[in-house]
């Protein structure tokens, strides 16, 4: 059975958390170890071939662990230095000017 979560929080606050959202995606994603893969020239043999893998365990381990060191550095700078936290996501935001608003996924209910 799938639930989908609604939130009470304000319009103001919903905001405010796709815009962290996606200013953290950019910091610990788009600028890490994939943008060295997505910068590379397609692959002419399995470009647009859904059932191929264009990037190996390693790189994705190395993407995974960028990211998620990335999102502890933030996490814990949000509360250790507010007004820094804020200047990393004012910095982000240069990247997600033209990114899609996020939805609330749907949640699996165990």
């Amino acid at each position: 059975m799938r639930v989908t979560i609604y939130s009470m929080e304000s319009e103001s606050h919903r905001r405010q958390v796709a815009r962290e959202a996606k200013a953290i995606v950019a910091l610990a994603f788009r600028n890490g170890p994939i943008e060295n893969i997505h910068a590379g020239r397609p692959c002419p043999t399995c470009s647009g071939q859904p059932g191929y893998s264009r990037i190996t365990d390693a790189e994705m381990k190395g993407i995974m662990r960028n990211a998620v060191n990335r999102l502890y550095a933030l996490l814990l700078l949000k509360s250790s230095d507010p007004d820094k936290y804020e200047s990393k996501i004012r910095f982000g935001e240069r990247y997600t000017a033209n990114w899609d608003e996020p939805t609330m996924p749907e949640v699996q209910k165990d």
